[in-house]
């Protein structure tokens, strides 16, 4: 390499690393809200409206950024918690923020911790087109009530059978010339996933990580 080409490689390297190939996944970001009732902090969360991706799982107000009117993931949860509860800007606070969080499914998701006014909490507009309602639960329901402990395995797929009986296939592993190994789902990789039950609701996946991130720090 060239003295001049290393001086490039330098000067292109980023000041505050991020996530690399961020642009391949699905960025979100989530407000996780406090309000205080009864001189308790609760958490808010919405069970998403039956229609809709992932209808009836229950989680934190969100979604996908949009670079055309988001300036930044901080702008992207604010503008989501409006959009589906119909709390403004000016009744959040904003405290802190978690680490950012890849999830298995190919999204990262960055997340929020905020404070919401009391006012604001009571006044809420849900939009029923999105959520089908909100459920808040107390910090000390799950600083008391470890969540249950279950596995998921995450496989390589090269190529998939279809309703017909077709191979499609993925990644050429024949074609490339590549080890036999990768001619069959390989990796298996395995996570935990924490489950939370409460009421007869069931509180799981990306919700869970960020629930117990949470309350491990509280």
């Amino acid at each position: 390499m060239k003295k001049n080409n290393l001086k490039k490689l330098v000067s292109k390297l980023p000041k505050h690393p991020n996530v690399l190939g961020r642009d391949r996944f699905f960025n979100s970001a989530v407000l996780i809200p406090l309000v205080k009732i009864d001189g308790e902090y609760h958490l808010i969360f919405q069970k998403r409206a039956a229609h809709i991706r992932q209808g009836g799982d229950i989680c934190f107000p969100g979604g996908g950024f949009e670079s055309d009117v988001d300036k930044d993931f901080k702008d992207t949860a604010l503008r989501e918690t409006y959009e589906e509860l119909g709390i403004p800007k000016k009744d959040i606070k904003i405290l802190g923020q978690l680490d950012t969080y890849v999830a298995p499914i190919g999204a990262i998701i960055e997340s929020f911790v905020a404070r919401v006014k009391k006012k604001a909490y009571n006044n809420m507009k849900i939009d029923h087109n999105e959520v089908e309602k909100t459920i808040v639960i107390p910090i000390s329901f799950f600083k008391d009530n470890e969540p249950k402990e279950y596995t998921l395995a995450h496989e390589i797929q090269p190529y998939k059978i279809d309703e017909n009986g077709n191979k499609e296939i993925f990644f050429p592993v024949e074609e490339l010339g590549l080890p036999d190994t990768y001619k069959k789902p390989w990796g298996n990789k395995r996570h935990k996933i924490w489950v939370y039950e409460y009421e007869g609701e069931v509180i799981w996946g990306i919700t869970s990580v960020l629930i117990k991130d949470v309350i491990d720090k509280y």
